[in-house]
């Protein structure tokens, strides 16, 4: 059993930043593929960055060039720079983890891909 626990959000300008963090338990954290999605009011749950655990990293297109999703195995750790941050996105941010592996990036970018979530932490960007 994995449990997951964000923290780091908060309301931000437009134009902030903001690092969310996400501390998982277990000790085979750097085996786990680690993930955020975000989701926000009546909206689908999207897919925002993934970090396999080669090192290995996947974005959404949306985020690509302002998020970065890293990770300290050390800490079991995986954390989620957001910079130039848009009024479009603000929403709960969830962490997932996965111990699964497979090839295929596209497995990295589907929410059913993941067993374990965080409860979520919200992020407000004001224009």
């Amino acid at each position: 059993q994995v449990q997951l626990v964000e923290s780091g959000g908060g309301l931000v300008q437009a134009g902030g930043s903001l690092r969310l963090s996400c501390a998982a338990s277990g000790r085979t954290f750097s085996s786990y593929a680690m993930a955020w999605f975000r989701q926000a009011p009546g909206k689908e749950r999207d897919f925002v960055a993934a970090s396999r655990w080669s090192g290995r990293t996947y974005y959404a297109d949306s985020v690509k060039g302002r998020f970065t999703i890293s990770r300290d195995n050390a800490k079991n750790t995986v954390y989620l720079q957001m910079n130039s941050l848009k009024p479009e996105d603000t929403a709960v941010y969830y962490c997932a983890a996965t111990p699964a592996a497979p090839y295929s990036g596209s497995y990295y970018y589907t929410a059913t891909s993941y067993d374990y979530w965080g409860q979520g932490t919200q992020v407000t960007v004001s224009s």
